[in-house]
This record gives C-alpha cells, sequence and structure tokens, in this order.
C-alpha cells in the first residue's frame, strides 16, 4: 500500500508539472492560481479584521454594561448622592446598544444632569431613545438633535 501511495503521489506531482509549466497555457495557469491565492488571503484578512471588531466591540459592551451595573448598584447603596456626568453618560453609553441598531452613530454628551444627543437613527428610535433616557436616574433633561 505505501508503494502505491508513492506512486500515486509522483504521477500528481507530473501531473501538475505538467499543467503548470505547459508552454502554450501554463503561464495563464499559474497567474491565476497566484491571483486566487492572493484573493483568497486577502478574504480571510478582512474576516479575521472584521471577527477582531466584533468581539471588541462586544467586549466593550460588556464592560460598560458591568461598569454602569457596578454604579448602579453603588449608587443605589447612596440614593442622596447625586450621579456624576461621567457615571450618567457611562449609563446611557451602556444602554444605546439595547435600544438602537447602530449605537456607534449616536453621540452623548451630559453636563449636569443635561443629556444632548446627536448623530443619526430612525424616527422610531429616536422616541424611545428619548423617552428611555427621560426616566433614567440623574437625567434632569434630555436635549435632541439627532437627524
Amino acid at each position: 500500500m505505501n508503494g502505491l501511495m508513492k506512486v500515486a503521489t509522483v504521477f500528481a506531482a507530473g501531473a501538475a508539472a505538467m499543467y503548470y509549466l505547459d508552454p502554450d497555457a501554463g503561464r495563464r495557469r499559474r497567474a491565476m492560481t497566484r491571483d486566487k491565492s492572493l484573493a483568497a488571503g486577502r478574504d480571510l484578512q478582512d474576516n479575521a479584521r472584521q471577527a477582531g471588531r466584533r468581539i471588541s466591540g462586544r467586549a466593550q459592551g460588556a464592560m460598560s454594561e458591568m461598569d454602569a451595573a457596578m454604579d448602579s448598584a453603588m449608587d443605589s447603596a447612596m440614593d442622596d448622592a447625586p450621579v456624576s456626568d461621567q457615571k450618567l453618560e457611562a449609563r446611557i453609553r451602556s444602554q444605546l446598544g439595547h435600544m438602537v441598531d447602530r449605537p456607534g452613530d449616536i453621540a452623548v454628551e451630559v453636563n449636569d444632569g443635561h443629556v444632548v444627543l446627536s448623530g443619526t437613527a430612525s424616527e422610531e428610535e429616536v422616541a424611545s431613545l428619548t423617552r428611555e433616557l427621560a426616566g433614567m436616574d440623574g437625567v434632569a433633561d434630555v436635549e435632541n438633535r439627532m437627524h
């Protein structure tokens, strides 16, 4: 069986050499093989880059949710203490992923409980987002500059 495999391997290598070294069409075949290999490599690289961005985004979202949950737990322990603008912005950022399709398109600014939203989203998302944010602890009012 081992000898048969060697013969088959030698035969396959000879056939491949004839196919690629053919004086009439070998150059074109080699070029096509090279181009297809390079395209496949670029596709693999693009897919890996997209997967990395997706995983990174999910990890950031999970961290924001954990931060917001920790802040919420600490704030509930100290109900009388006002919520800082940074904490409030982190809470809003963590909620955006649950309320809109593309949270990266929305900019959030918080100043003394006054929330300013800018960016792009659908009308339904904007309406539910402003309604939801207005009910959050620490939000004085919501200014909508979105389109």
